[in-house]
């Protein structure tokens, strides 16, 4: 199994976590929101080949003063040398879309440092897959690379528009808890589907191991039985493409 999007650099324990998946053979992509913390979290999870770390640049971070111009910057001199890049992209959500430009600068620029090279790129997109989907047109980013929307939420004219692009999607429990979201995941063919954990959901909290390898089991279910028994087989056949699991 693989999880497509985690935050395993938010826990404390999260090389207790990376130990455990290493050992039952689970895989992690593990994102984080800021450049700083991609060089640490590297570090941090060196010693398990089951954990992808992703160079991140969070459009939560705008207002959270940690996404200006000066992480940009470092974000684009790493990105180069990152084949997995996320969290980046947008939130035109009530909370955040008062940074609309300042997101739509940072990630623009981002994807502009992205489209030099091949990457697997994890995107948040709220209130705004059609936005995030023109930076990646007007950057060369979505020819360059394997971009994955992340819990998609958009419209069911946006989500047409991300499967004629090419674009994956990476599912979980949360978005499976709504109708639309299953609806979404049925229109969806077995080969851009991953699945994804976003755990923890906040720095600071702890991951209880097999209840997060439950959540992850359960949605591998979810997805077989919206598509059928071939779907785990999709599914682990595209994780390893993109990640080399």
């Amino acid at each position: 199994m693989f999880d497509a999007h985690c935050h395993a650099g938010f826990a404390p324990n999260g090389a207790d976590v990376a130990g455990e998946a290493q050992a039952a053979g689970l895989g992690l992509f593990s994102c984080t929101v800021e450049p700083q913390a991609y060089a640490a979290d590297r570090r941090a999870f060196a010693a398990f080949p089951c954990v992808r770390v992703g160079l991140g640049l969070h459009p939560w971070q705008v207002r959270a003063g940690a996404a200006g111009a000066a992480q940009v910057e470092a974000f684009c001199a790493q990105a180069a040398g990152a084949r997995f890049i996320g969290e980046v992209g947008l939130d035109f959500g009530r909370a955040h879309a008062d940074t609309r430009e300042a997101q739509t600068s940072a990630f623009a620029a981002a994807m502009e440092a992205a489209s030099g090279g091949f990457h697997v790129v994890s995107i948040h997109a709220v209130g705004a897959a059609s936005s995030v989907l023109d930076v990646l047109e007007r950057t060369g980013a979505l020819d360059a690379n394997a971009c994955i929307f992340h819990w998609f939420s958009g419209t069911s004219d946006e989500l047409a528009r991300a499967r004629r692009a090419g674009c994956y999607f990476s599912v979980g429990a949360r978005m499976l808890a709504t109708r639309r979201g299953r609806e979404y995941a049925r229109q969806l063919p077995p080969e851009r589907l991953l699945v994804e954990t976003d755990l923890p959901s906040t720095a600071g909290e702890r991951l209880e191991y097999h209840s997060y390898q439950n959540q992850i089991e359960d949605t591998y279910e979810q997805l077989v039985r919206l598509h059928g028994p071939e779907t785990r087989d999709a599914i682990d056949r595209t994780a390893r493409e993109l990640f080399g699991q």
